[in-house]
């Protein structure tokens, strides 16, 4: 049997402080798989720039990081070419939360601030920059249209009706506290088996631009970093006006299939998406007027099944 080739792993700081951290990373040993497959450690400062190489398939890390303009998040940075799961190394760093009842409305903070950092590279491309003198005057450019990446609850983002990412949100929990972790998938370049944005980018007539990872990574995290400090210090209702633009859901009449306490029975109901409840479910009315929430794996009772009565683009499951 041939020895499992290392998977590689460059890590990289914004500043000073961070780059003494991904040394530490190194020195220590810190950063394992949880198969403890064999890992390459490797400091950016020690291979090759990054601009340079010339590959499509090369995380460009100087651009990223020129880009990102938070204070916390993003600014310690772990590339591979080639990893099973981001899952696999970000499992031992994540966010310490201690209010149970904020937790699972983090991938909606997630989700959204990915869907306008889209749109904030897309409005970006959109600018062509030209200097005259000491002024910089700024020309809307046709090149770059929106892409209207919406949100399907729970955790996954759809453009032109086909799944484009989803988010992945863990938790554990110790010593009081919650550890969360996010891990956000999205077709940039990849339009395989649904659809990518560059791809839809070409077919509205795109050709001379294309949105990069680094950018929408960068641009992810700036709007994160925001959107986080508003949740924390406000709650996710200060975020909701601008989830429910965002999101696929609102007015949607669906069908519940409920089964009754001894399973032997499945009843119908149609229901109106009205919102999100507190807890983070789907809030729903009846046709009589009566609110529930619904769970998108059901509840000791009932195990809910939705499909669209209108606008089948997107399907609850």
């Amino acid at each position: 049997m041939e020895p499992q080739s290392p998977t590689m792993l460059v890590v990289c700081g914004k500043s000073a402080a961070e780059n003494e951290l991904a040394r530490c990373l190194k020195n220590n040993n810190t950063l394992k798989l949880p198969d403890d497959s064999p890992v390459t450690v490797v400091l950016q400062s020690e291979i090759e720039s990054q601009e340079n190489v010339g590959s499509d398939d090369v995380f460009r890390i100087n651009s990223y990081v020129d880009l990102l303009s938070t204070s916390r998040f993003g600014k310690l940075l772990i590339y591979s070419p080639k990893l099973a799961s981001t899952h696999d190394v970000v499992s031992s760093s994540k966010a310490e939360m201690e209010d149970r009842r904020i937790v699972p409305l983090v991938q909606y903070v997630v989700s959204l601030a990915m869907t306008e950092a889209i749109n904030d590279v897309c409005r970006r491309n959109g600018n062509v920059r030209s200097k005259d003198g000491d002024k910089v005057a700024f020309a809307f450019f046709s090149g770059m249209p929106s892409l209207d990446v919406r949100i399907k609850w729970p955790n996954d983002l759809y453009l032109d009706g086909l799944k484009v990412g989803g988010i992945l949100c863990t938790s554990t929990y110790k010593s009081k506290k919650f550890n969360v972790s996010a891990g956000i998938g999205l077709n940039v370049n990849n339009q395989k088996p649904t659809i990518c944005l560059n791809a839809v980018l070409q077919r509205l007539g795109c050709v001379a631009r294309q949105v990069q990872r680094e950018e929408i990574i960068a641009a992810f995290f700036n709007k994160f970093e925001c959107f986080y400090d508003i949740f924390i210090t406000q709650g996710f209702q200060a975020l909701e006006e601008l989830y429910y633009k965002t999101w696929l859901h609102s007015g949607q009449r669906v069908i519940v299939q409920e089964k009754n306490e001894d399973q032997d029975q499945i009843s119908e109901h149609v229901v109106t998406i009205k919102g999100l409840t507190t807890s983070g479910y789907l809030l729903a009315a009846t046709e009589d007027g009566q609110t529930c929430e619904l769970h998108p794996d059901g509840n000791r009772l009932c195990d809910l099944y939705l499909d669209w009565v209108e606008a089948p683009q997107a399907a609850i499951a």
